[in-house]
């Protein structure tokens, strides 16, 4: 009598093999839009427009109809005023992007050491190359990383992520503190500027002073003192001290 255990397995291999022949079926265009929607959905539960003509650099009209071919192979569907939204096939494949994209940064900082600041353009070349023949092979290699150079969580081979409970360092209050877990913002510049200010993944922090809710904040990090503008501040998520409340 076949196992609990193995019919799992097997169908987890099934749900592996459906997603790999459906992300085979889309254009690398196709790929880079379905992830940067999951992205802006993670922020903001849609992605508009202009949003992802910032992402990807391109027009809007050039979006426009992007996501119109993308609605017609029932990978996302449109809510007017609001903007668009993964549908189930439309996240599996997007998972499986943001997988092989996190993969190929581990790849570019663990092996090719390449600075954090510079491996997110070239990952987004890469993720199109990277195969699931190639990708068990570099995730035995890298040591079954769990998250991206950045902290962000890698999507398991079946699509599931696990995401610790973090908060924006923005929504601290004063003299509130806590350790960094992940950046979700990727640019060269401004990873590049959190790192002259000491603040990457796994560094404490702690909010010395917040004048005003959306202004800048005073924070103290490795026994250095600096100001930084809310913006910089929504995009560094920390784990917060236990025994620690906000007002």
């Amino acid at each position: 009598m076949m196992m609990l255990s193995e019919i799992t397995r097997g169908r987890n291999f099934e749900q592996v093999k459906l997603v790999n022949a459906e992300a085979k079926a889309v254009s690398n265009q196709a790929e880079e839009y379905l992830e940067a929607i999951y992205r802006l959905e993670q922020k903001a539960g849609f992605a508009r427009t202009m949003e992802l003509s910032r992402n990807l650099k391109v027009v809007p009209g050039s979006v426009t109809n992007t996501i119109e071919n993308l609605k017609r192979k029932g990978l996302v569907i449109h809510k007017p005023y609001k903007g668009v939204k993964l549908t189930e096939n439309g996240r599996k494949i997007a998972s499986s992007v943001l997988r092989r994209h996190r993969l190929a940064e581990r790849l570019l900082t663990d092996i090719l050491h390449l600075d954090w600041s510079e491996v997110h353009d070239p990952a987004c070349k890469l993720e199109h190359a990277l195969s699931p023949e190639i990708l068990k092979p570099l995730e035995k290699a890298l040591g079954h990383p769990k998250r991206c150079p950045h902290g962000n969580p890698i999507p398991t081979n079946c699509g599931g992520i696990f995401e610790e409970e973090t908060m924006a360092l923005s929504e601290l209050d004063a003299k509130m503190s806590g350790v960094i877990v992940k950046i979700t913002e990727e640019k060269t510049e401004t990873l590049q500027q959190l790192t002259r200010l000491n603040l990457t993944p796994g560094k404490r922090v702690e909010v010395e002073d917040k004048i005003v809710p959306g202004g800048s904040l005073t924070i103290r990090v490795e026994g250095e003192s600096c100001t930084i503008d809310h913006d910089l501040a929504s995009i560094i998520y920390v784990k917060k001290n236990e025994g620690e409340v906000n007002n």
